[in-house]
């Protein structure tokens, strides 16, 4: 008996993954539709019927999916999906609720599938919507939105989406935006690093953090190193060494 699966997902290399793995691993998830926004995804509850199983990713290209579930309160249970393990803890479990890290391995998925059906044939009452929301919103990590910067006797504000990249050398840490301002901050890239969206911001190295819009080119290098140039230009060259350049590549296509 087939299982009306719905996957609410923006990124196009983790929906290939896991419709394939559904689609070799767990054939009896029948996957109705895929749906990328906030918005397409209120639309298609109001004009189809209920799935048996949702799979949702968490950041939208229009905010959180959360959201979705605030409107419409859907009656059966949902595995999100993350690329960041900060924000599942064990709020999804107590609710029963699981979660898969992105890139979902097929173990992962195994164990997340066994829970959905141990649970729809013990308790196929709704889960409590309000109560896991509740959980993750105090357990989310808020990214910053903005720094404040101190120029001479004022202060300035600089929104973090007019941020290009931070960079810090002989002591110092900077953050030079879009336009090729820079401007001096008074935190080490360590801790800007944790207050920064990984989807975002990548630490390229020890000295430089970069936007994705402002990565221009990206060249293969010696020793399975890669070379980078952002826009605006850097004053030195950017490496990012062999041990994460594989991460970084999977960050730049998109979490693959």
């Amino acid at each position: 008996m087939s299982v009306r699966t719905l996957i609410i997902e923006d990124e196009a290399p983790a929906y290939r993954r896991l419709h394939g793995l559904l689609g070799l691993h767990h054939p009896q998830l029948e996957v109705v539709e895929v749906l990328d926004t906030i918005a397409g995804a209120v639309a298609w509850f109001a004009a189809n019927p209920a799935p048996a199983l949702i799979f949702s990713d968490i950041q939208l290209s229009d905010g959180s999916s959360f959201e979705i579930y605030r409107q419409v309160h859907p009656t059966c249970p949902i595995i999100f999906t993350t690329a960041y393990d900060a924000y599942m803890l064990e709020a999804f479990r107590t609710n029963g609720i699981d979660y898969l890290l992105k890139p979902i391995e097929e173990e992962d998925l195994a164990r997340s599938v066994a829970k959905f059906h141990a649970l729809t044939k013990a308790a196929p009452a709704a889960p409590d919507i309000d109560r896991l929301l509740t959980a993750i919103d105090a357990r989310t990590p808020r990214h910053r939105d903005r720094f404040l910067i101190k120029l001479g006797s004022r202060l300035l504000p600089v929104a973090t989406r007019d941020i290009a990249w931070f960079i810090s050398q002989d002591g110092t840490t900077e953050l030079i935006t879009r336009e090729g301002r820079r401007h001096l901050l008074d935190q080490p890239l360590d801790e800007i690093e944790a207050q920064l969206d990984p989807a975002h911001f990548f630490r390229l190295n020890r000295q430089c953090i970069a936007c994705i819009e402002c990565i221009a080119v990206v060249h293969q290098h010696f020793n399975g190193k890669l070379k980078v140039e952002l826009r605006p230009a850097t004053p030195m060259e950017v490496m990012v060494s062999r041990e994460k350049a594989r991460a970084f590549k999977d960050w730049l296509d998109g979490g693959r």
